[in-house]
């Protein structure tokens, strides 16, 4: 059974860089046609994609958060990292990593697995 767990700062302040960990268990983030994507849900509003990395290491990004995103991972831990940097009050939200054999993750597909999602506030 494959387990995702977010862990990372539940406040940040404004203009600082959001970090956040994924450290995945029971599956292996290089396992062939698997991506490793973050998806964030802010309050009142649907879940976004933001971005991911695949099997091989290339990562994709949202074209709108490109200029801010970062997404890396560390095999030997079996993880992967996002930063967002620049963040503002409006990235408030609950931050999910996700694994999915699609590249773009939006909803929960049946064969994806997903994180519990963790709360980051942006806040002074």
């Amino acid at each position: 059974q494959v387990q995702l767990q977010e862990s990372g700062p539940g406040l940040v302040k404004p203009s600082q860089t959001l970090s956040l960990t994924c450290t995945v268990s029971g599956g292996s983030i290089t396992t062939n046609l698997y991506y490793w994507s973050w998806i964030r849900q802010p309050p009142g509003k649907g879940p976004e994609w933001m971005g991911g990395i695949d099997y091989s290491g290339r990562t994709y990004y949202s074209p709108s958060l490109k200029s801010r995103t970062s997404i890396s991972r560390d095999t030997s831990k079996n993880q992967f990292t996002l930063q967002l940097s620049s963040v503002t009050p409006e990235d408030t939200a609950v931050y999910y990593c996700a694994r999915s054999d699609r590249r773009v993750v939006v909803t929960k597909g049946p064969d994806d697995y997903w994180g519990q999602g963790t709360q980051v506030t942006v806040s002074s």
